[in-house]
């Protein structure tokens, strides 16, 4: 079995102002850390808007194909733009995630990372904030669950921002376990332990400013007691490389040996419950550490696959 690498170069289309850190730059740093893997390799698809409507209502999938310019830049909220290429990489990323998880149900690959952006794990039900247009990850575990007939679906969220969209959108999931480590205080300013979703299915572990991998591996032995007791059928896998010591925008000090630990730790525990794993990519602004880390993460996948 192998693991499989969804991606479209729709992903490098998707621009934003100079100075952005959602830069078109990190699509192609992930593209060539992965160059030289031997990595089952697919074409990411664009979504049918059924995939959307699963956790967007029409209403607000029509209003962000309204705001899609035929030039220059749209701007959705102070941190969240399109250009005339963003659309169709962010329905790309969600069909890419989509695809992904048709694939390894189906067991065609083993496990597989879908390098997409934008990223969507800040998307709410109707508000696209914080670089991220649809919910590509919740998205996906609504197809696993409502397509597919699965009963038990596990979405992981390392990135350093709190995954507010994601939470958002699988609240009142009971099919749906959600879990986060995350550094607080830092944008969106969600994400406390006392944040547990309508059936106590979702986790939270705010992690302060300045620590680094031992408390991280630490929040992590714990969630994944936590996922392992939800037995999951599937294993989404938000994957955010910006608690990364040298990453601009937060303050964790992780490298990519811990990057490696969580993720054979996610993988161990995917296999134990005979759960197949879909990461998708999220945050991670400094170029050299995200193409670091990326690598380091889907190594593990690859090495969980064989």
């Amino acid at each position: 079995m192998t693991t499989g690498l969804f991606w479209h170069p729709a992903a490098i289309d998707h621009l934003t102002p100079m100075g952005h850190p959602e830069q078109s730059a990190r699509a192609q740093a992930v593209a060539a850390a992965l160059q030289d893997l031997a990595l089952d390799r697919h074409e990411a698809p664009i979504a049918e808007d059924a995939e959307i409507l699963r956790c967007h209502p029409r209403s607000y999938l029509d209003r962000i194909r309204a705001a899609s310019p035929a030039q220059g830049f749209t701007m959705l909220d102070g941190d969240t733009h399109m250009s005339p290429g963003s659309l169709e990489a962010a329905l790309r990323a969600v069909g890419g995630a989509v695809a992904a998880v048709d694939a390894v149900l189906a067991g065609g690959i083993a496990n597989a990372f879908v390098a997409m952006r934008p990223p969507g794990h800040h998307a709410e039900r109707e508000t696209a904030m914080g670089f991220c247009l649809f919910g590509t990850v919740a998205i996906a575990a609504r197809r696993a669950l409502d397509h597919h007939g699965l009963e038990r679906v596990a979405v992981l969220d390392f990135d350093v921002h709190h995954g507010n969209g994601t939470q958002d959108l699988l609240w009142d999931e009971s099919r749906a376990f959600f879990a986060s480590s995350h550094q607080m205080p830092l944008y969106p300013g969600s994400g406390a332990a006392s944040e547990q979703g309508a059936h106590r299915q979702i986790v939270n572990v705010p992690l302060a400013p300045g620590s680094g991998g031992a408390e991280a591996r630490r929040a992590w032995d714990a969630i994944l007691a936590r996922a392992r007791a939800f037995d999951p059928q599937l294993v989404l896998v938000s994957a955010g490389f910006d608690a990364h010591a040298d990453d601009p925008l937060a303050q964790l000090n992780w490298d990519e040996t811990d990057f490696t630990a969580i993720s054979r730790a996610i993988c161990d525990m995917a296999a134990e419950c005979g759960a197949p794993v879909v990461s998708c990519l999220e945050g991670g602004y400094d170029l050299a550490a995200l193409g670091r880390s990326v690598r380091a993460h889907v190594e593990v996948l690859m090495e969980a696959g064989a």
